[in-house]
C-alpha cells in the first residue's frame, strides 16, 4: 500500500475540503465539485504507478473539460482570473474565489503547481501539440506574464468603476472571449517557439499567483544523489526546464515544476 501513498493523501485532501465546504456554505454542489476533481487527480496518479501511459492526460481531460464545459459553458460561471477578480471585488466566497484559493494560492503550499500539470484547461488542449519537449532555450520574456495579471485587473476594476450593469453575463462573455485568446496565443507560442508550455511560462497571469507560493511546496521532486550519474536525461525531457538534480529551492525553475514525472520515469538509475 505504500506506493498508494500519494493518491490517498491527494484523495484525502479533496475531500476534506468538499465536506468542509459543503457544511460550512450549506451547499451540497461543493461536496461533489470537490470530490470530482480530487477524484480525478487521484486516479491520473494511480494510473501513473500502474505505469500507464497516458495516466495525467486521464485527469487533465477529466478536470479540464468539467471545468471549462460544465461549470464555464453550462453553469456560466467565469473560473479564470477575471473570474476570481469578480467575485472578489463583489465579497462573494465561492465558485472562482473558492476554486483560486484551493488551487492555485493556498494549494500550491501542498502540491506546487501540480493544478498545471493535471487540471488545466488550456495546458490540456496544448499538451496535445508536437513539441512537448522545448527545442529552444527558454526566452527572456516571462514580463508579458505580469502584463496580462495587470490587465485583468483593470478589466474587472474599470467595470465596477464604471458600474457597469449586467456583470455577470459580460463576465460569462469574457470567460468565452478569454478562452479564445488564450488557446490561440498558447498554439501559435507553441509553434513559434517550438515549445507546448510557452504560453504557461510566458503569457499565463495565473503563475503570478502560482510561482510564489510553490516555492514551499511540500510535494516535489528531489534527487538521490547516491544513485544520480549526471546523465542529463531529466533535464532533456522536462517540459518546463527545471533543474530536478538540484534539491534546493532556488533551483533553476524550480517553482515551475508542474509534477509531469517525466523525469522520474525517464530516469535510468531511479534516482527521482
Amino acid at each position: 500500500m505504500k506506493k498508494y501513498f500519494l493518491p490517498l493523501v491527494m484523495l484525502t485532501i479533496f475531500e476534506t475540503i468538499a465536506v468542509s465546504l459543503w457544511l460550512t456554505q450549506n451547499n451540497i454542489f461543493y461536496l461533489f465539485n470537490f470530490s470530482y476533481i480530487g477524484i480525478s487527480i487521484s486516479l491520473g496518479v494511480f494510473l501513473y504507478i500502474k505505469k500507464y501511459k497516458h495516466a495525467r492526460r486521464v485527469a487533465q481531460l477529466l478536470v479540464g473539460l468539467y471545468m471549462l464545459v460544465y461549470l464555464g459553458l453550462i453553469c456560466n460561471e467565469n473560473m479564470q482570473i477575471e473570474g476570481f477578480w469578480y467575485y472578489l471585488f463583489t465579497g462573494t466566497f465561492e465558485a472562482a474565489t473558492i476554486h483560486y484559493a484551493v488551487a492555485k494560492i493556498f494549494g500550491p503550499l501542498v502540491f506546487g503547481r501540480g493544478w498545471c500539470g493535471y487540471a488545466c484547461w488550456t495546458a490540456m488542449v496544448l499538451d496535445f501539440l508536437p513539441y512537448k519537449v522545448p527545442e529552444a532555450p527558454r526566452k527572456k520574456i516571462g514580463w508579458i506574464r505580469y502584463l496580462t495579471f495587470a490587465i485583468s485587473l483593470i478589466f474587472v476594476s474599470a467595470l465596477f468603476l464604471a458600474h457597469v450593469g449586467n456583470m455577470e453575463k459580460i463576465m460569462f462573455w469574457a470567460f468565452i472571449t478569454g478562452n479564445v485568446m488564450y488557446y490561440s496565443a498558447g498554439i501559435i507560442l507553441a509553434f513559434v517557439f517550438k515549445d507546448n508550455r510557452a504560453f504557461c511560462k510566458y503569457i499565463c497571469p495565473v503563475t503570478i499567483f502560482l510561482k510564489p507560493m510553490s516555492y514551499f511546496s511540500m510535494l516535489r521532486i528531489t534527487c538521490d544523489k547516491s544513485k544520480c550519474v549526471s546523465c542529463g536525461k531529466c533535464k532533456k525531457v522536462c517540459p518546463m526546464e527545471v533543474d530536478v538534480t538540484d534539491n534546493s529551492r532556488n533551483r533553476k525553475n524550480g517553482t515551475e515544476c508542474i509534477l509531469c514525472f517525466e523525469c522520474v520515469k525517464n530516469c535510468p538509475k531511479n534516482a527521482l
